[in-house]
């Protein structure tokens, strides 16, 4: 023993200098800001974790009845409406797109920013409506048998095809968007080249602007797929299962936390595959605009150019204007007995819980945004580029991830601590917390990517003569990122407030007792089949929908 003694000593000294040398480092990279960035992206990486543990505690019997039952139609049905609406969003966006951005015809600078109209509605209002007014008892098929004595063979609106086309018409206008954009900003030079060769219109449109606007495409199509996935609005309005209903039933029907956990972590591990596949594609292409960086425009014959402004037109109002005229029609109808003391509560909910969750969300984009900018080195960017990954997440699955630690945590407290329990034996459980988290790690990543794009614009020079003055860490952020910073920190209040406003799945799954906003109504309305009463709320959204799109319309005319 002595002899092992006197072997081991003149070594310790040598192994804990080897010892602290890591954590002094770690103790020196580890900064306040640092330290910020990763404790925002908990909020993300947490309920991720907690969902796809699931795996590791699989319930035999949970997992039989999965496969037998559920698991092979929600499959199915998943793939049928994501490749229906795949396909859908990406003909539509990009036909439109390329005939706003490249063709000259009447009325095309009016159809340029409508067509992004739709995406003020949320899909779940454009279900229901679509559903009053082309279902067996609804105004159309009622008039077609009073016109032609039977309606049989009218197309059903519930139905697999239905909620396919509904989602295409709501979800579009992302394709449509990053699609024009690409054809605004690919250059003459490309197109010409190809006319000078002898390429029609028609074949240049294929050979040359389709394959240079690809990553736009996919990029738009990637987003559209990431919706649909992440829906449970529209879907349990036409009660067609995929996996958020599922979700939601197995935790509310079957009152099973883990069940609705292991289907979760299906899910999530789909979104990933996605998430991991457009960042595959975006790596190993590399596209580059081609000459001045103004389209080539088409000048219609004045026959087709007509008849192209009387198709969008048409279809204009198909998609936004008898939507909103049935809404607002509806709403008149049933104001006088439906609108009492419950709607400025529901109205009072929902702004005060958006406006909570735009506050959280600007604060933690602020920070992330602001470590970034300091610290570029990859653990940096990671927890950066993880905090941002839950918008990819659909809420339902962020509603079980966060529930559970939560209520993990309420029983520990409980456990040491009893008085802090309620009087229904809980502490956190019940509350607004879970809500808001949820929110937040649904909603980071737009608000971020607004404050982001302004902090970028903000000269390093300007930084450095603040410091010359003495002003440093929280000092300089407030004295001199914050003033420069209003408008992106604006845009991202106004983004973040409207998303959460028709937030549906979070709201529903988590809200405490009492605490019913707009989209619950809407939600409880169209459960009953009541679109009269639905659409009272529904108008409220919509019209608060517009601010981002306004602000996308005049962010695009830049």
């Amino acid at each position: 023993m002595k002899d092992v003694t006197a072997i081991a000593a003149p070594a310790s000294p040598a192994i804990a200098q080897a010892l602290r040398l890591p954590r002094m480092a770690l103790a020196r990279w580890l900064t306040g800001w640092r330290l910020a960035a990763f404790l925002v992206s908990l909020v993300t990486l947490v309920p991720l974790v907690v969902v796809l543990s699931s795996f590791m505690y699989p319930q035999s019997d949970t997992w039989l009845h999965l496969s037998q039952h559920v698991l092979p139609g929600i499959l199915l049905n998943t793939l049928w409406l994501s490749l229906g609406v795949a396909v859908g969003t990406g003909l539509l966006g990009v036909t439109l797109a390329w005939l706003t951005a490249v063709c000259e015809f009447p009325g095309r600078r009016f159809f340029a920013w409508a067509l992004m109209l739709p995406l003020a509605m949320p899909a779940y209002v454009t279900a229901f409506v679509a559903i009053g007014l082309l279902d067996f008892t609804g105004p159309l098929q009622t008039l077609l048998r009073e016109w032609f004595g039977t309606s049989s063979w009218f197309p059903r609106i519930r139905s697999r095809g239905g909620v396919i086309l509904v989602m295409t018409l709501a979800l579009y206008p992302y394709v449509y968007l990053l699609a024009r954009n690409a054809f605004l900003t690919q250059g003459r030079r490309a197109l010409e080249a190809g006319q000078s060769l002898g390429l029609s219109r028609r074949k240049g449109f294929i050979r040359i602007a389709l394959p240079m606007a690809r990553p736009w495409i996919v990029g738009g199509i990637m987003l559209v797929l990431m919706e649909t996935l992440a829906d449970f609005g529209t879907v349990a309005i036409f009660n067609y299962d995929t996996f958020t209903t599922a979700i939601y039933k197995a935790w509310f029907g079957l009152f099973s936390l883990s069940t609705a956990s292991q289907l979760a972590s299906i899910l999530v591990l789909i979104v990933f595959a996605l998430v991991a596949a457009e960042q595959h594609w975006r790596g190993v292409r590399r596209y580059h605009g081609s000459g001045r960086s103004q389209a080539t425009t088409y000048r219609l014959k004045p026959a087709l150019g007509w008849t192209v402004s009387a198709a969008l037109g048409l279809f204009f109002c198909a998609v936004f204007v008898i939507p909103l005229l049935q809404l607002l029609i509806w709403s008149a109808s049933v104001f006088a007995e439906e609108f009492d003391a419950r709607y400025p509560l529901f109205i009072w909910h929902s702004v005060l819980l958006s406006g909570i969750a735009a506050a959280l969300v600007v604060m933690a984009g602020l920070i992330l945004s602001y470590a970034l900018r300091l610290y570029r080195d990859w653990p940096t960017r990671f927890f950066t580029r993880l905090s941002t990954l839950g918008y990819a997440v659909p809420g339902t699955v962020l509603a079980v991830g966060i529930f559970i630690p939560v209520a993990w945590l309420d029983n520990t407290l409980l456990a040491w601590l009893p008085v802090l329990g309620g009087g229904d034996g809980s502490v956190l459980k019940g509350t607004l917390t879970v809500m808001l988290l949820a929110y937040v790690a649904r909603f980071l990543a737009p608000g971020f990517n607004a404050i982001d794009s302004a902090m970028q614009r903000i000269t390093r020079s300007q930084e450095e003569a603040a410091r010359g003055m003495g002003l440093s860490g929280w000092r300089l952020l407030a004295s001199v990122h914050v003033p420069l910073l209003r408008g992106g920190l604006l845009t991202a209040a106004l983004l973040v407030f409207v998303d959460v406003m028709k937030e549906m799945p979070i709201t529903l799954m988590t809200r405490p007792f009492g605490w019913d906003t707009l989209a619950v109504r809407v939600f409880e309305m169209t459960s009953e089949g009541q679109w009269e009463l639905a659409a009272l709320p529904a108008v409220v959204l919509v019209l608060v929908g517009l601010v981002p799109v306004v602000l996308l319309t005049r962010q695009s005319g830049k």
